[in-house]
């Protein structure tokens, strides 16, 4: 059943509106969805839809989702040790994680969580008493914003109240992409040639590799250096140790936040989670988890009417590498 507008087309209603069709969105509608909860997900692009991103997980996020590693139906690497390289200084951690893939990851999340899906790039949101109206076309008690860094329901209700803080903003460039993986160990390199920073090499399942680097936007400025830089150095360095050769790339580049001291993720019926709240952890940027966790938590606000709090989602990574949590 719809609402009549005033251009006389039939208005979606819904009790929950997520803007955003990742990870954290669609996590928040699993949740939902399983409260009887009438959800309705908006994404601006259709799914499966490529995602370049090392698609780290932990344990901890797969017992988030309620499904055990042999459950996942799709490609799922495990790894045992990290090849670590800081500075000069290069040694094996031994650890417990996964990678996904997120064109399958994602597509797979959305499906899973039984909601209502539309494409559609939000373009205005109007406070309408005690809920929200979307481009005239759908309608809805709660709004979650889970659409990244540019999320509209983040521009629209919180930008004025927490500016981002762009000493927490990362600008990354990766790369996914076929290829005879011969080395299935995952090597991360820190803080080389200055980048305040790191890079990666992420063999996965199914013949693919995902390789990127990423580093802060103001140690980049202050060192007059750019990320074009370091990934050429980090296609050098492939090359020279024998992990990818001739591969032409074709890297995407992209921007987020690590999660800063102050938080707002919730005014009124309108809620912030995974990167549109700029939870990535501070010291890896890895979103993947606080996303899902922070999408969980909102679908329990929502429901329960209970506080929303993201005190308890990890600020950091390494612990989980050391297997201290997660």
């Amino acid at each position: 059943a719809g609402l009549p507008t005033q251009l006389g087309h039939v208005m979606h209603d819904a009790d929950v509106i997520i803007v955003g069709a990742g990870p954290a969105g669609s996590a928040c509608a699993w949740k939902l969805k399983q409260y009887g909860m009438r959800v309705l997900l908006l994404d601006k692009e259709p799914f499966p839809r490529l995602k370049s991103c090392a698609g780290w997980v932990t344990p901890g996020v797969l017992r988030d989702l309620l499904i055990a590693p042999g459950d996942y139906p799709l490609g799922l690497t495990h790894f045992s040790r990290f090849l670590i390289t800081i500075k000069n200084m290069r040694f094996s951690l031994k650890t417990h994680q996964y990678a996904i893939r997120r064109i399958e990851f994602d597509n797979w999340l959305l499906k899973r969580s039984g909601a209502d899906f539309e494409v559609h790039q939000v373009k205005q949101i109007e406070k309408i008493d005690d809920g929200f109206v979307i481009d005239g076309r759908f309608s809805a008690r709660y709004l979650v914003g889970a659409g990244g860094t540019n999320c509209p329901v983040y521009r629209t209700f919180f930008q004025n109240f927490l500016p981002r803080d762009h000493k927490r903003l990362i600008l990354a460039m990766e790369e996914e992409f076929a290829y005879p993986v011969a080395d299935r160990t995952c090597r991360l390199w820190f803080f080389q040639n200055g980048l305040r920073g790191y890079a990666w090499y992420v063999p996965k399942a199914d013949g693919y590799v995902n390789v990127g680097v990423g580093g802060t936007a103001d140690g980049l400025r202050n060192s007059g250096q750019n990320l074009k830089h370091h990934w050429e150095l980090l296609t050098w360095k492939l090359e020279a140790e024998g992990l990818v050769a001739g591969h032409q790339y074709h890297p995407i580049g992209h921007s987020y936040y690590v999660r800063g001291e102050e938080s707002l993720p919730r005014i009124g019926n309108a809620f912030l989670v995974g990167d549109a709240l700029g939870l990535a952890t501070r010291d890896m940027g890895e979103g993947i988890g606080a996303a899902i966790q922070s999408g969980l938590r909102a679908a329990d606000a929502i429901v329960k009417g209970c506080d929303y709090s993201i005190d308890s989602i990890p600020r950091y990574s390494f612990p989980s590498l050391l297997g201290w949590r997660g």
